[in-house]
């Protein structure tokens, strides 16, 4: 049953979110460095917007960028402006972003169902093993996820607000500013990842409206003056990128939403069943829940769906992105994340009816949970003490991450098993608690390894040649591009060998700069006067080193990387 009248707990949920998750997200946030491809990749777009103030046409390593638009890298940007070049800088956006849509997801919940439900609902979702992950992660999705999320919320309370009655004014009225709002979101989600944040929305809302006859409760949407809206706030960047790039229309309109989609252009395909183990494991602790919720929305079939509208509308959400992702010829992870609101609403929905009643009504889900921690625990101890079992794992590697390996394990055991117990004594709210606990113990304690288990980067590398390279000086990445690197030595750098996510394509002035180079052009920079740095995966410099006739000096060496030069 949904609230008609705001109390003074509204201000006091909404601050204790924000202090729990804020707490829980910012832990050890800028201890780590900025993991490859992903967060370097996004930092250092945003760093160059702001070194060279051009806010328009997105570039990495100097060359146009045109894969995503720009919204998170206008929100880090303004990190990097108020706070300096920093990993907290860096990642308080997605941060930013997880926070919204909890609180989003508390509010709409609450407006629907109540307070117990929105609790609920805002806890399984900021504690969820996924969105917890990408709240601490720079990357797109979180902000997609989000602003889709807030589009789709925007909708349901929209079509739930009374219109306005004849004689006022619809400028007071709810409806209009839910309808507002939808319209902004879908602008501001097509700003963060391109046609995809109306188009699948919209579908959602249609389809809704379709399969549960409820036309007659979409007017007014104030269509006028909501695309109007829409417009000013998404047209603006896309006209100035198009006329400033005459190649951007094709890369990110052809290639970005439609080969991507239809085609394995972008070599990322999986098989149909691909997004289920990940929605299962990245919706952990609450997966076991998700059957009962599921079944209880649904209550009533079919032929109940127009009495029980506003509850399929979260299935409809949630089916529909599940099944449109599935379909796509481009497949990752973090793409399936704007289904997590929708199933965070129905199983908060569901606890908030099933928690007076204690372990009858929770076993199932309490036994799913004790299991999956026990499962999970018994692969981390087998991975560190048989590294063979995961193809790439060291047994360095495997020997380095054992201590934390072992905590996690111990934290899981001991979750899996306190939760059930504490259910089984009628302490039910509890056991609810010590799975939330159990994921935010679990993934503090991750913080510490985070470093070690992460793709090795060049940031020690990158700093060097900060401190010592100077403006004249040449720096190069031999046969790859590290994408951390420009972040942290706060320079452009030269490639040879490789392009990667470099679109030297989309750049002509990138192609005329004289930047990537062959290895003929690599050896003839090598010889010449003037000081050239390079860096380099040990493994790509075998045969370089090897060569009699190429002098170098080694100045730095990481773990997995090189770096040399022509001088000492």
């Amino acid at each position: 049953m949904s609230e008609s009248v705001p109390t003074s707990s509204w201000l006091r949920d909404v601050l204790l979110l924000v202090l729990a998750l804020g707490t829980v997200y910012g832990f050890r946030l800028g201890r780590y460095p900025l993991a490859n491809p992903d967060e370097g990749r996004n930092a250092e777009i945003a760093r160059e917007m702001v070194a060279s103030g051009d806010w328009v046409t997105p570039r990495l390593d100097g060359v146009n960028y045109f894969e995503k638009p720009p919204l998170v890298y206008w929100t880090v940007a303004a990190g990097l402006q108020l706070f300096g070049p920093s990993e907290w800088a860096v990642r308080a956006a997605p941060l930013l972003f997880a926070l919204g849509g909890a609180l989003f997801t508390y509010a709409a919940a609450r407006l629907i169902y109540g307070r117990s439900a929105a609790l609920a609902a805002a806890l399984i979702l900021g504690t969820s093993l996924l969105y917890y992950v990408l709240a601490r992660f720079l990357i797109l999705d979180m902000a997609v996820s989000v602003l889709m999320s807030a589009v789709l919320f925007c909708f349901i309370l929209g079509v739930r607000a009374p219109p306005p009655t004849p004689g006022t004014s619809s400028w007071a009225a709810p409806r209009r500013w839910w309808f507002y709002g939808l319209y902004a979101s879908a602008a501001l989600a097509t700003l963060a990842k391109g046609l995809m944040g109306f188009l699948v929305t919209g579908a959602v809302m249609f389809l809704w409206l379709l399969l549960c006859s409820q036309w007659k409760r979409l007017r007014p949407f104030y269509l006028p003056t909501g695309a109007l809206l829409f417009l000013a706030i998404a047209a603006p960047w896309h006209l100035l990128v198009a006329a400033h790039n005459p190649t951007w229309f094709h890369r990110y309109v052809v290639y970005e939403h439609v080969e991507r989609f239809l085609t394995p252009a972008a070599s990322r395909a999986g098989p149909w069943w691909y997004f289920i183990p990940i929605v299962l494991l990245g919706l952990f602790p609450w997966s076991g829940f998700l059957w009962a919720a599921g079944r209880s929305a649904l209550r009533g079939g079919w032929t109940d769906r127009s009495k029980n509208a506003d509850t399929w509308f979260f299935v409809i959400w949630a089916g529909f992105i599940f099944l449109f992702f599935s379909a796509s010829h481009s497949k990752l992870p973090p793409y399936i994340l704007p289904v997590f609101p929708a199933l965070a609403v129905l199983i908060g929905r569901w606890l908030a009816t099933s928690l007076p009643e204690g372990w009858p009504r929770l076993r199932g889900g309490l036994r799913v949970f004790g299991f999956a921690a026990g499962l999970l625990a018994v692969a981390l101890v087998t991975v560190v003490l048989r590294p063979a079992v995961i193809r790439g794992l060291t047994a360095d590697q495997a020997q380095a991450f054992r201590p934390t390996a072992f905590i996690l394990a111990a934290v899981l055991l001991c979750g899996g098993v306190l939760a059930p117990a504490l259910a089984r004594t009628g302490r039910a709210f509890a056991a609810l608690a010590t799975m939330a606990a159990t994921i935010i113990l679990f993934g503090s304690v991750l913080t510490f390894a985070a470093a070690r288990i992460q793709r090795p980067g060049t940031k020690d590398l990158a700093l060097f040649v900060q401190a010592h390279a100077g403006p004249a000086d040449r720096v190069l990445h031999y046969h790859e591009f590290f994408h951390d690197f420009p972040f942290y030595s706060r320079r452009l750098v030269d490639v040879v060998g490789f392009k990667g996510e470099l679109e030297p394509e989309e750049d002509a002035a990138a192609r005329a700069s004289g930047r990537f180079l062959d290895e003929a052009a690599f050896r003839q920079l090598w010889r010449q006067p003037g000081r050239v740095f390079a860096v380099a995966r040990k493994p790509d410099t075998r045969h370089l080193f090897a060569d009699p006739t190429f002098t170098y000096h080694l100045l730095a060496q990481s773990e997995d990387h090189y770096l040399f030069s022509n001088e000492p």
